[in-house]
């Protein structure tokens, strides 16, 4: 039984996709459509597209635009040919990539779109980052992003958004990933992840194209069990600089409520970051950051508080994982020593799980003070949120309460 199931994992599935499709929206005598070819790559002298879709068992294929164009209101379809995860170059697979392969890797390109200039670092599992990272050198981004979360980070996609270099190489290949994604990757370095032969190497050539998505709307879709489906125009953050945020205020009961503390420019830099890392995050979704670099991440959770909570905890317990593999190169959930992972969860409670002095980034309104006072208590000291609540007056006294500043981005951020 154990050998049958460790097999449905090798298997490479026949699809019955069509080689092409086309998708028309139709007004009258007008008629839009969109004509797609289906993706294909020859390894180990099997042509073939998608392995497998979502689980071994579901047939799937990718499609790439080759023709057409689609506007509906203020969105279009991207151009054809201005290609990025729907034409990858893979320089090493070992096997053909998945469905999960590709949308995690989609979905990390999708945030770091934004974080062109600085090296930063994004890495993706079941499509929602579980670590992201900002810094003076890609080896530093990449070592921030994966010690924020090293036990998510396991099988997942890891995105970066400069050339690889040996040293970041080195430490991808110490660790076990699905999929590494990077505009160029210097001399000798896919030897080097060669080490793990079934990571899927991709290059995404002219990474300068990523800047050319910012703010640019397409049609998503999203098909219904019955085989319906919903269109609708993708999301596009509105607050990319400084500028863009509004220091939280409001009127309630014909008085104003008003945040009393201005952001300092390193808040304000990580509020900016978490608000566009966040735009790639499963709702209700909240997280922590601080200085360039995700503390706790909380996704897809039905309320707001219980998510803000879940984050703290991912905090507590990721930093006591990251401290007790740096001091003793085990995981904490395999230390036996208990003097240890006693001074290891003094040291993780001293610090309140690496909180203290971090931003709180929420994708939609605090409908009461309950959910900000969560990331109060842990010392958070600057919130970035779209704000609108009826209760708003709540969440600001809250901030001034603690010595915490407080902005809008005016525009919700959910993602399903």
């Amino acid at each position: 039984m154990s050998k049958n199931l460790k097999q449905m994992y090798k298997t490479i599935m026949d699809d019955h996709f069509t080689p092409n499709l086309e998708v028309s929206f139709v007004d009258g005598d007008n008629r839009q459509t969109l004509f797609y070819e289906k993706v294909s790559w020859v390894i180990d002298g099997v042509n073939k597209g998608l392995r497998y879709g979502e689980n071994p068992g579901q047939e799937a294929a990718l499609y790439r635009l080759v023709n057409g164009n689609l506007a509906l209101g203020d969105a279009t379809t991207i151009t054809a040919g201005k290609y990025l995860v729907s034409d990858i170059e893979l320089l090493q697979s070992g096997k053909h990539p998945g469905k999960t392969n590709l949308t995690d890797a989609d979905n990390a390109l999708n945030i770091i779109r934004y974080f062109t200039d600085t090296p930063c670092a994004v890495i993706v599992k079941h499509n929602n980052p579980c670590g992201a990272a900002r810094a003076s050198s890609l080896e530093e981004a990449y070592a921030k992003a994966y010690m924020a979360d090293r036990v998510a980070a396991f099988g997942g996609c890891i995105a970066l958004n400069k050339p690889v270099d040996k040293a970041t190489a080195e430490a991808i290949a110490d660790q076990y990933a699905e999929v590494v994604v990077a505009p160029e990757f210097e001399e000798g370095v896919v030897d080097i992840l060669g080490a793990r032969k079934n990571l899927r190497v991709i290059r995404i050539n002219n990474i300068e194209k990523l800047q050319t998505y910012i703010g640019d709307r397409v049609i998503d879709f999203k098909t219904l069990m019955d085989g319906g489906m919903v269109a609708q125009w993708s999301f596009v953050p509105q607050t990319l600089s400084q500028k863009d945020m509004v220091m939280a205020s409001t009127e309630y009961k014909g008085e104003i409520f008003s945040v009393t503390r201005q952001p300092t420019p390193r808040e304000y830099e990580d509020m900016l970051f978490g608000w566009l890392v966040e735009s790639g995050i499963t709702s209700n979704s909240v997280i922590y950051v601080k200085d360039n670099v995700t503390v706790g991440i909380g996704t897809g959770e039905q309320d707001r508080v219980g998510v803000a909570e879940i984050a703290v905890d991912k905090a507590y317990r990721k930093l006591a994982d990251r401290y007790c593999f740096e001091r003793h190169a085990v995981s904490f959930a395999d230390l036996t020593d208990q003097d240890k992972r006693a001074q290891i969860e003094n040291d993780v409670k001293e610090l309140k799980g690496g909180l203290i002095g971090s931003t709180m980034v929420s994708d939609a309104f605090f409908p009461f003070r309950d959910g900000i006072d969560v990331g109060l208590k842990q010392g958070v000291k600057s919130v970035v949120q779209p704000g609108g609540s009826m209760n708003d007056y709540q969440s600001i006294e809250a901030c001034n309460e603690n010595d915490a500043t407080m902005v809008y981005t005016g525009q919700r951020s959910f993602k399903h």
